[in-house]
């Protein structure tokens, strides 16, 4: 059994300086080895939907098709924002609507993504940064209300694993974007912690 308690109290509480550069992957590292089995095949999975080697489809069809809560909820937020990704260039470009819409089988229906306008003028923004900061924003208040309830359990982790990713992203394109997301993951934690 997994001692959740014990890997969310030590995940990282960098603050100033000493988050400047932090290393996401001995992070993530670290988090995974105190993890059982079952749920580091969960934190496999949700992997796959990251960085250019990542299998949305894939990813998809099998949280979807999962047991956890988080993943289910987490797989519809990327497939609802792919598809309004797709919508939106399709319409700004006069394209056939349903091109490049990603599609999980024939026989069911994509699951209905109720924020999918809301989006539009996120999407029309012409600088691209922003853009992204702005998408990367609202993936990240869902993730808050997807784990609002929850307190020491595996999708709070995986909740974290995401936001980490994110940040760390944001590390690479714009060094001051990713430490201020680092910050206010870390920011974050602490105050879970507190409340506790």
């Amino acid at each position: 059994m997994n001692n959740y308690e014990y890997i969310i109290a030590s995940l990282p509480l960098l603050e100033g300086d000493d988050a400047r550069a932090f290393d996401a992957d001995a992070i993530l590292s670290e988090i995974r080895s105190q993890l059982g089995r079952s749920d580091d095949d969960l934190v496999e999975l949700l992997l796959g939907s990251f960085g250019p080697e990542g299998d949305p489809a894939g990813f998809c069809i099998k949280a979807l098709g999962g047991r956890n809560r988080f993943l289910r909820e987490y797989a519809k937020l990327e497939l609802g924002l792919r598809n309004a990704k797709a919508a939106y260039v399709n319409a700004r470009l006069g394209r056939p609507e349903g091109t490049d819409v990603l599609t999980l089988s024939e026989d069911e229906e994509n699951p209905s993504f109720e924020d999918a306008g809301d989006l539009d003028a996120i999407f029309a923004q012409t600088d691209i940064l922003a853009r992204e900061k702005a998408l990367d924003d609202f993936v990240w208040k869902a993730v808050d209300r997807i784990t609002v309830l929850d307190v020491f359990d595996i999708d709070l982790i995986l909740a974290f694993i995401v936001k980490l990713k994110t940040a760390a992203r944001w590390q690479s394109l714009d060094e001051e974007a990713g430490r201020e997301l680092f910050h206010r993951l870390v920011k974050e934690i602490k105050e879970n912690k507190d409340k506790q």
